[in-house]
């Protein structure tokens, strides 16, 4: 009877140790070293072909650059316009200050290599706001001149009309000549109509700081004379793209654009 019962299996009983083999477990286990992970995008570069092979993830891919303005695509993306507000303050301040010169003619040979569109959005910006608030304080100044005992408040309409009238004149009107010119056979470029507009309008900056002081005839002299060095400044640029007696005209037109455009300055806001 004792042996029978030290026969029966007792892996099964309670409190029971089975026995642990380790020994081929431990054969078994396969000792993997992982390389330095880079994750990779496909396809690979297959039979030697030009294709790009394997890249790394976060790198970026070639063929990957800014869309150019050309491009529709670049139409709207902020980096396509980025190289136009590539200046420094000294070639600034050196247009700014040919802006004041009429008869030079030599404006879009110094922005042939860098056109900027900082005159169009900055001085157009400036110009906006000078009018603007400069307009209001002329208006208190000549109210309180003629009757102290009225009352004054600011006129909001100001803003409106000078958003419309500035950023209107200077988007519009460079689009404009650009097509007329191109229909006439020249070949301009619309960055330099651009470029070239937002400086001219430069000069009404100071004028209408000038135009406060509440003395009409100082102000009807400060604003032709503004409004013809301006106008001078675009005719004789526009003339150097001339070539022919055909264009003579939009030269014309031009200087009376800008004249008028001042004395539109001078009848709405320094009234």
């Amino acid at each position: 009877m004792d042996e029978s019962y030290g026969n029966l299996p007792s892996s099964h009983l309670l409190g029971s140790v089975p026995a642990v083999v380790t020994e081929e477990k431990e054969k078994t286990i396969v000792n993997y070293e992982v390389p330095e992970a880079s994750m990779q995008t496909f396809p690979p570069n297959i039979n030697g072909g030009s294709g790009r092979g394997y890249q790394t993830l976060g790198s970026p891919p070639e063929g990957f650059e800014q869309q150019p303005p050309n491009n529709w695509k670049g139409v709207f993306s902020i980096s396509s316009y980025m190289q136009y507000f590539n200046v420094d303050t000294d070639i600034v301040v050196n247009r700014l200050m040919s802006s004041f010169y009429p008869i030079g003619g030599d404006f879009f040979s110094k922005i042939d290599a860098n056109p900027d569109l900082y005159g169009l959005v900055w001085v157009s910006t400036t110009l906006i706001f000078a009018l603007a608030s400069l307009g209001n304080l002329a208006t208190y100044l000549i109210q309180k001149r003629t009757d102290h005992k009225s009352s004054w408040s600011f006129d909001v309409g100001y803003v409106n009309v000078a958003v419309l009238s500035v950023y209107g004149y200077a988007i519009v009107v460079p689009l404009a000549f650009y097509f007329l010119f191109r229909y006439l056979e020249s070949n301009p470029k619309l960055i330099q109509f651009w470029c070239m507009r937002g400086y001219s309008l430069f000069i009404f900056v100071p004028s209408s700081f000038l135009l406060v002081v509440p003395v009409e005839a100082f102000r009807w002299i400060i604003i032709l004379v503004a409004g013809v060095d301006s106008g001078m400044f675009v005719a004789s640029n526009l003339k150097t793209l001339v070539e022919g007696n055909d264009l003579a005209i939009m030269v014309i037109a031009a200087f009376f654009l800008q004249l008028a455009l001042a004395i539109f300055f001078k009848v709405w806001f320094f009234q």
